[in-house]
């Protein structure tokens, strides 16, 4: 399962949007950098945007090419690239719709929030296939994780001084 690194902060502010947009839906750009050794995808920066949508705001959301370009040009300058997008579905599950599976892209995030009567219910992220035919949930964590060969290393650290505690 892919893993997307969303730190509490960025949570919170995907989470805001979200609200403070309810009943229509929100939108913003994830950027960041993938993680060596399947760590996943960091954000490191998120681009809350506007819903361009002229109509049937509270069930869709539109950016127009020129801000997605807006944000790969702020990724770029920073040494990063766009890993992802999010937004908002008011009064309806954080899972991906037929339209969002229509219009989206393989190789990026997904990350979906709903909110039921103004509040934020949960969120989910997803991928989609390659093949476009349907999304595959990744894993939301909160924080960097560790690499594997660091990982096994503090296992023997703390197996080491819980022996000599014991003994």
């Amino acid at each position: 399962m892919d893993r997307l690194v969303l730190l509490p902060r960025h949570r919170l502010v995907v989470e805001r949007h979200a609200a403070t947009t309810y009943p229509e839906e929100c939108c913003g750009v994830l950027i960041g950098r993938p993680l060596g050794d399947g760590g996943g995808t960091l954000v490191e920066r998120l681009r809350p945007v506007d819903n361009e949508r002229q109509e049937s705001r509270g069930n869709r959301y539109l950016m127009h090419p020129e801000t997605v370009l807006a944000a790969e040009k702020e990724a770029r300058k920073l040494g990063l690239d766009v890993v992802g997008y999010y937004h908002s579905h008011p009064d309806h599950p954080s899972r991906p719709s037929e339209f969002d599976r229509e219009h989206a892209w393989p190789g990026v995030s997904y990350l979906i929030v709903s909110v039921q009567g103004g509040e934020v219910a949960d969120a989910r992220s997803w991928r989609l296939r390659d093949d476009r035919e349907s999304f595959e949930q990744e894993q939301i964590v909160d924080r960097v994780p560790a690499p594997a060969g660091r990982r096994a290393a503090d296992a023997k650290t703390q197996a080491k001084g819980k022996e000599e505690r014991q003994s």
